[in-house]
């Protein structure tokens, strides 16, 4: 693998990663905009941006994107997150030319007033569909209070209010503003020639316009609470609980993604074991969220309504004992192993590494190849995830629930 990095005179930043021995190339175009950098006003407009992009530029109709993507079999789509909104597409090595140029044309879509109209509803339909399903309420919810006075507080998809009262200018400023070369990376994964990247993007990206919108990065400082949605129809309880965790350009980061394997993988971690296993819970699990400047422990379990305060202590009782003893050697070595076939069985595909890639030059400005995270992983010491439970210790600090009971948290 040879990596390469590069930057257009209006700041587009390019980087890439050639692999001859693979058979086709990822390319996405990672813009630095999302929930937290939107306001109260215009929560939801990245997201539904991300629809817009797709119907239609000056060049392109709706019809043209859509046909030109399958013409070339592209696998090819876009996701709007608190911090990014990413359109991507993997082709083979031959059709990179067509692809890239529809690829950079649609992220300067025409914003049609009656496009947008029309998107607006399925906007809205969508927010009915999530609003439908447990885990998404109870995700919204928790966001929304742990980081109460934050922009990480703001739901992705927005709401039914902010999204019917949004209008197309709105939405032209904030493109505007937002979808700069500055603040979007360029990034290619696999079998490609880089040449051929750099003379694509001064072709069709070096015409766009300067700018690097600033972003607050803030450590946000939680204070906790707890929310509970009421669903009768619901036969189950969904609870969340968060608390503070390792920002994305913070080392311990790496610890934080070990000891969430170990205390809620899906299998052979102690939320399974204690929960799972047993029956006492149907899932249960525990993640690392990273983010600009902050982030964030997880914890998920659903069960029987009236079985939630007897696996409240059964959460609790494992966080107790980890912040209190640790980790085990086994349970290091046996986490380190599924860390590191994660890393290698997604690093064998472009699309696994066009994430890498993006996710670390973002956040970190860092290229690391696939070679120095297993590095890292494997030098993880059992002191280091001692050194991470000293400064951010597993806490229910904020707890969402969604079920029939009214009292669950």
């Amino acid at each position: 693998m040879r990596f390469h990095e590069a930057r257009l005179p209006n700041g587009l930043q390019i980087i890439g990663e050639a692999s001859p021995s693979v058979h086709s190339v990822a390319l996405g175009f990672f813009v630095r905009t999302g929930s937290r950098d939107e306001t109260d006003q215009l929560a939801g407009v990245s997201h539904f941006l991300e629809h817009m992009v797709f119907k239609g530029t000056e060049r392109h109709s709706a019809d043209d994107v859509n046909r030109i993507f399958d013409e070339v079999g592209a696998d090819y789509n876009a996701s709007t997150s608190e911090e990014t909104t990413l359109f991507y597409a993997a082709v083979l090595p031959e059709y990179l030319g067509e692809t890239f140029e529809l690829l950079a044309d649609i992220l300067f879509p025409s914003l049609r007033t009656a496009d947008f109209d029309m998107e607006k509803k399925v906007i809205l339909e969508e927010i009915g569909m999530y609003d439908d399903q447990p885990t998404y309420l109870a995700y919204d919810q928790l966001m929304t209070t742990h980081f109460r006075g934050h922009p990480l507080g703001r739901c992705v998809l927005g709401t039914r209010e902010t999204v019917e009262a949004l209008t197309a200018d709105q939405m032209r400023e904030y493109h505007a503003r937002r979808y700069t070369a500055g603040n979007i990376l360029l990034a290619v994964a696999g079998r490609f020639d880089w040449q051929q990247v750099l003379d694509l993007a001064a072709r069709h990206c070096g015409h766009w316009r300067a700018g690097d919108p600033p972003r607050d990065i803030a450590e946000a400082r939680p204070q906790g609470g707890r929310q509970a949605l009421v669903r009768p129809t619901i036969g189950q309880q969904h609870v969340m609980t968060m608390s503070p965790a390792p920002s994305a350009q913070d080392p311990q980061r790496y610890a934080a993604d070990l000891l969430s394997v170990i205390v809620g993988d899906d299998t052979g971690s102690r939320l399974f074991w204690e929960l799972v296993d047993p029956g006492h819970a149907e899932s249960a699990d525990l993640g690392f969220q990273e983010f600009d400047g902050s982030g964030a422990y997880l914890c998920y379990f659903a069960c029987n309504p009236e079985d939630i305060a007897a696996n409240r202590a059964r959460v609790q009782a494992i966080f107790d004992d980890l912040n209190r003893n640790g980790v085990t050697e086994a349970e290091l070595s046996q986490a380190r192993n599924k860390v590191a076939s994660r890393i290698v069985l997604r690093s064998e595909r472009p699309m696994g590494r066009l994430g890498s890639l993006g996710h670390n030059w973002q956040y970190c400005h860092e290229y690391r190849p696939v070679a120095a995270d297993l590095d890292t992983v494997a030098k993880i010491t059992t002191a280091d995830i001692r050194a991470l439970l000293d400064r951010y210790p597993l806490a229910m600090q904020t707890t969402s629930t969604v079920g029939p009971d009214d009292d669950a948290g």
